[in-house]
């Protein structure tokens, strides 16, 4: 399944009726700036059988530095199945992949990632006779050849690695060209975007995916700074931004990070591939199967919340009014019906972990 360009994320994609959707359901509209892109995969035995890993000189990492969240919350979550097979959909640095391996000697894990870089670096280091590596992005799972998983796991958003180099561009902190494409050799930059981009879909990325109040002010210096070089590179465009703001204090965060982050939403179409890959994974759950989720920004987290919920036979939101019989019969459980949040022991080994959200469901035994 390909979303055309211009499609609108609506709650029938969702698999939800069109009177119960998402608030504000506005804020998914996505223009579909890249294509998927996929080939048809052949049997995978490891990494190099996928479709070819491209990297480019100098923009690899050789060594993570990226420190998963949640790895002792997602191994107790996948104790709750007889786990003989996972899928670690967005694997990374590969923390969550190594954790899981120690913890199920006997189980083999399949390993997706959109980065080229992330492929060709864990590849160096998982053990080839139990991992099986994929460059490809998670809206594309039903393309593996192993189609059924005990446990399958998220951690969408960025990684570490990919904002400490910055050939990558997802970051303002260091001078470099404005790309934030998860995999660079596809689709268009950040940069390309900016420039070409319809006003309302400008609007659509940092108004509803940056959340950012003040966006109609960088839209209009955006408009104005086309055809120069303060979109070609992050720090120029980073002054762009907080020159366009009010001048008053944002507290701990820069004034440009709503905007990177809805610019590299819109860029690598990540809601879109939430919404294609949730329900992918819940048909390759085996029953009892554990899908464990993890978000770090709140439409991540609310996408992830209402599939689990729908799932549940529980109201998607505070606004759905149908009866339990009128909701769909529940195909398994929530483990928790609030998210779980870090420890203030995880949050002061990782920062970064402070804005980590994780959910788990658990299909039901009779699910097919």
């Amino acid at each position: 399944m390909r979303a055309e360009c211009g499609a609108l994320l609506s709650p029938s994609l969702l698999g939800m009726p069109a009177s119960y959707g998402i608030k504000n359901a506005a804020f998914l509209r996505l223009f579909c700036l890249i294509s998927a892109n996929c080939l048809p995969h052949k049997n995978i035995d490891n990494y190099k059988e996928c479709h070819p890993v491209v990297v480019v000189k100098g923009l690899e990492a050789e060594t993570t530095v990226h420190v998963p969240v949640f790895v002792a919350e997602v191994i107790e979550a996948f104790k709750l199945t007889s786990a003989v097979t996972f899928l670690d959909a967005t694997i990374g640095g590969g923390g969550h992949a190594r954790a899981i391996l120690k913890a199920f000697p006997e189980a083999n894990l399949w390993g997706m990632d959109r980065d080229p870089y992330a492929i060709e670096r864990v590849a160096k280091y998982l053990p080839q006779h139990r991992v099986h590596l994929c460059n490809d992005n998670f809206s594309q799972l039903d393309r593996l050849p192993q189609k059924t998983f005990d446990g399958i796991l998220f951690d969408f958003g960025l990684s570490s690695d990919q904002l400490n180099i910055p050939e990558r561009g997802f970051s303002f902190r260091s001078d470099g060209p404005l790309d934030m494409r998860m995999d660079p050799t596809k689709g268009i930059s950040a940069a390309q975007f900016l420039n070409t981009a319809p006003r309302e879909v400008l609007a659509q990325a940092i108004r509803d995916f940056g959340e950012e109040p003040h966006w109609r002010r960088i839209v209009d210096a955006i408009w104005n700074a086309r055809g120069t070089n303060r979109l070609d590179r992050t720090s120029a465009f980073a002054e762009l931004v907080r020159n366009a703001l009010p001048k008053y204090h944002y507290g701990k965060i820069d004034p440009a990070t709503r905007t990177f982050q809805g610019i590299r939403i819109a860029v690598n179409g990540e809601l879109e591939a939430i919404q294609m890959a949730l329900p992918k994974a819940f048909t390759a759950l085996a029953p009892g199967g554990v899908l464990a989720a993890i978000s770090f920004h709140s439409l991540e987290d609310r996408l992830v919340k209402q599939f689990f919920r729908q799932w549940a036979g529980l109201p998607i939101t505070r606004w759905d009014g149908r009866s339990k019989d009128e909701r769909q019969r529940p195909l398994g459980k929530m483990q928790t019906t609030k998210p779980i949040t870090p420890s203030a022991a995880e949050i002061a080994a990782n920062p970064r972990s402070r804005s980590a959200k994780l959910r788990v469901f658990q299909k039901g035994g009779a699910c097919p």
